[in-house]
């Protein structure tokens, strides 16, 4: 060990170990997947490929469906980081400040985070039942007309349906990394701000802001990629129905792979996801880079 201590090669030898999990692991799986995506393979027979080069891609570019599902994607994800992440903020200054019973506040506000998506999506689907669900039930007694219908088998409701249990389940993550970013934030130059007779909004963006914006930029990051990827709840709940309303690039996968046993158009489907990924993240990264110069 004495003489790997301030060897070049020290940090290479720390680093093999979960370099070479992760190129077996999922450098391998993904470059597997990249060259099934230019193949008609079965899923009825997985080891009979027939190259078809880039078929699959023109495929999916020619078919309008799947600019739909492109869109449902887009959608899903902007509402899930936009929202998970506004309510989240707005739970974690809420949490930060002083009151009493404020630690079981933050305790309680975790619970549909750990909530298994399973049991979240068997309540939300009774929850949205108009017959005898309590959403349906809520909404008639206020006045509303979108109470009398099953949202799940609505086209026009079962997106919102999909978002209001996704927000739900998501938002105390982001509650929690941020109400964490906030024990960063100097007292003392928020009592100065406050001294200066600034109004809280001033405080927030002068003070708070500059501090916990990493965190918030790299929690964006997250909930981005973990909503272009979400399949369970989005399954459970409506299986990417009615009439498409609900499918997303994950749920059409799926579908390709397992419903019509087409493993090469849904290679190509899970590629575009990961460009698109790719994108997103490489974006993310150098709006990070620009806001900290």
């Amino acid at each position: 060990m004495t003489r790997l201590e301030g060897s070049r090669w020290t940090p290479y030898v720390f680093a093999a170990p979960v370099a070479l999990y992760l190129l077996l692991f999922q450098g391998w799986p993904l470059m597997q997947e990249v060259l099934l995506s230019f193949t008609s393979t079965s899923l009825l027979s997985p080891q009979d490929r027939l190259p078809v080069g880039i078929e699959n891609y023109q495929d999916l570019a020619n078919q309008g469906d799947f600019l739909g599902v492109l869109v449902t994607t887009a959608i899903y994800t902007v509402a899930c980081v936009v929202l998970a992440v506004g309510i989240g903020l707005l739970t974690a200054l809420l949490l930060n400040a002083p009151f009493r019973g404020r630690g079981v506040a933050r305790a309680l506000v975790t619970i549909p985070w750990a909530a298994p998506p399973v049991a979240v999506a068997l309540i939300f689907g009774w929850m949205y039942n108009a017959q005898y669900g309590i959403w349906g039930r809520m909404l008639r007694s206020l006045g509303f007309a979108a109470g009398t219908e099953n949202w799940l088998d609505s086209p026009r409701y079962a997106l919102p349906a999909v978002l209001l249990t996704t927000i739900w389940q998501i938002f105390p993550f982001a509650s929690v990394v941020i109400l964490a970013a906030l024990q960063g934030v100097p007292a003392e130059q928020r009592e100065a701000a406050a001294v200066d007779r600034a109004d809280r909004l001033s405080i927030f963006w002068a003070v708070t802001w500059p501090v916990i914006r990493p965190s918030v930029t790299l929690l964006a990051l997250f909930v981005t990629i973990w909503s272009l990827r979400r399949f369970d709840l989005i399954w459970l709940l409506t299986q990417g129905g009615p009439v498409g309303a609900t499918n997303t690039l994950v749920v059409e996968l799926y579908r390709r792979a397992f419903v019509y046993r087409e493993l090469g158009a849904a290679a190509a489907i899970g590629v575009v996801g990961l460009g698109i990924a790719l994108v997103i993240t490489l974006f993310y990264v150098r709006a990070e880079r620009r806001a900290s110069v």
